[in-house]
């Protein structure tokens, strides 16, 4: 159970990460944005990296392939594709978007992992993204016929995409490194990445955190939690439970993202977050708790 608890608090700390992206939105582009997240990471992890530095260079030599491919996917691809998206297309887009990362990793997985899927899964899967919509369109599904997509939506796919493939591969990621060395050893990948793009496709560093503290501040929060927490209990989870069910958390997001917009942003709880919360509920205990009860009764 408590691996479900981690799921919980990783997906919150990230609905905490697109409340503040959104806040700072319109004072630092996107790719600087995406470095200096994990650039601030990398500086934080920077002790404990120089101190097992040995240990996590012989790590890395095992299967630089397999840690270069979650360095690109969970650090460098996914975050960068969310906030080049945001640049150009509506959040309520974005939302709808992101919420279909749980089926993306259903399907994607029963092709790589070969993993079988149960009719109750797809059920949970299709009740959370209902109420997944619900809460986003304020339970007014006229809006929907509102909605226009572009080509600019294709980044918001792309990191769905990339957090699927990534969270399906934690599989492979060899079950006796520690949590801190695994993290460790894809940040570092995932910032030089970040930095050759920065220099292959000539993006200007601002550097406009060091004189504006909002911008710093909401640096420092996404270092903190939405990255070293949330990719610490992620990755540890989903090794444990599995890809499938660990995605189906992802549906939590829109749910933490209106509680928090209450608390921080003053923003009135409405009878559609209720309804909207309860569809996310059930369709997680179809898809994951049903199937564990069911098995324990036998």
């Amino acid at each position: 159970m408590k691996y479900y608890f981690y799921l919980v608090l990783a997906v919150l700390f990230w609905s905490g990460n697109f409340v503040l992206g959104r806040f700072v939105s319109a004072d630092i582009s996107a790719m600087e944005l995406s470095f200096f997240r994990w650039f601030f990471v990398l500086m934080i992890l920077s002790p404990y990296i120089f101190l097992n530095r040995k240990n996590l260079i012989f790590i890395f030599k095992q299967r630089p392939l397999l840690y270069i491919l979650f360095g690109t996917l969970g650090i460098s691809a996914y975050n960068t594709f969310i906030y080049f998206g945001l640049d150009y297309i509506s959040a309520t887009n974005a939302l709808l978007i992101n919420s279909s990362t749980p089926i993306f990793i259903i399907i994607l997985s029963s092709f790589i992992l070969k993993t079988k899927i149960t009719k109750i899964q797809i059920l949970g899967v299709l009740l959370s993204t209902i109420g997944v919509v619900y809460l986003i369109i304020k339970g007014d599904f006229e809006s929907l016929l509102n909605l226009e997509f572009s080509r600019y939506d294709l980044w918001i796919i792309l990191a769905c995409i990339s957090w699927a493939l990534y969270s399906i591969n934690l599989k492979f990621k060899p079950i006796e490194i520690r949590p801190l060395d695994f993290l460790s050893i894809i940040v570092f990948i995932g910032v030089i990445i970040l930095f050759l793009v920065h220099i292959l496709f000539d993006f200007r560093f601002e550097y406009i955190f060091l004189n504006d503290e909002k911008i710093f501040y909401t640096l420092t929060y996404m270092a903190v939690f939405p990255s070293i927490l949330s990719f610490y209990f992620w990755n540890l989870a989903t090794v444990e439970v599995g890809a499938n069910k660990a995605g189906q958390f992802a549906h939590l997001m829109p749910v933490f993202g209106s509680i928090l917009a209450y608390i921080f942003l003053n923003e009135s709880l409405e009878p559609y977050h209720t309804v909207g919360i309860i569809f996310i509920a059930l369709g997680i205990y179809l898809s994951i708790f049903l199937k564990r009860v069911s098995h324990d009764n036998k």
